[in-house]
C-alpha cells in the first residue's frame, strides 16, 4: 500500500493516509515486541478455486506466523504420510507460499484503528523471522 491521490465524483482531490508500519508506532518507538501483540488475520486461498477461500484469525502476528507454518506441515503430512519426521527448509516453507493462489495478511493497527493489508512477500519475511527467533531460543 502506498498513499495516492485519488479524485471524487466532485473532482477535489483527497490523498489517502500514510501507512504506519506495524513494526513501529510512532508514539513509542518500540519495536517488535509491541507490533507482535496486534490480531492478525490471515487470508489464505489454497487453489484457483474461489471457494477454497478461508481465514484463520490470531491475538497476534507470531501466533498468524505459527499458524502459517502449521498449514505448510499438514500439507507435508498429506503429501508424505508414510514419513514420521518431515524436516524442511525456509525455501521449501517460500515455494509453498508462493504456489498458494492467494494469501495475505491484516494485522490491527491503533495508530488508524483500522487492519493494514500485507501481501506474501511481507508473511514469508515474518515467516522466516519468526523461525529465526524460535531456533535461537532452542
Amino acid at each position: 500500500y502506498k498513499p495516492q491521490a485519488r479524485r471524487s465524483s466532485a473532482g477535489s482531490q483527497r490523498v489517502s493516509p500514510p501507512q504506519i508500519s506495524p513494526l513501529r508506532s510512532p508514539h513509542s518507538g518500540t519495536m517488535a515486541s509491541q507490533a507482535d501483540n496486534r490480531h492478525t488475520i490471515i487470508l489464505v486461498q489454497p487453489t484457483a478455486n474461489k471457494q477454497s477461500r478461508t481465514f484463520l484469525d490470531y491475538e497476534k502476528v507470531s501466533n498468524a506466523m505459527d499458524g502459517v507454518c502449521q498449514m505448510f506441515e499438514k500439507r507435508l503430512k498429506e503429501i508424505y504420510p508414510h514419513l514420521r519426521d518431515i524436516t524442511y527448509d525456509i525455501s521449501d516453507l517460500y515455494n509453498y507460499i508462493d504456489a498458494l493462489a492467494d494469501l495475505s495478511a491484516l494485522v490491527y493497527s491503533p495508530e488508524v484503528n483500522a487492519y493494514l493489508p500485507y501481501n506474501k512477500e511481507w508473511v514469508k519475511k515474518r515467516a522466516f523471522a519468526h523461525l529465526k527467533r524460535q531456533a535461537g531460543q532452542k
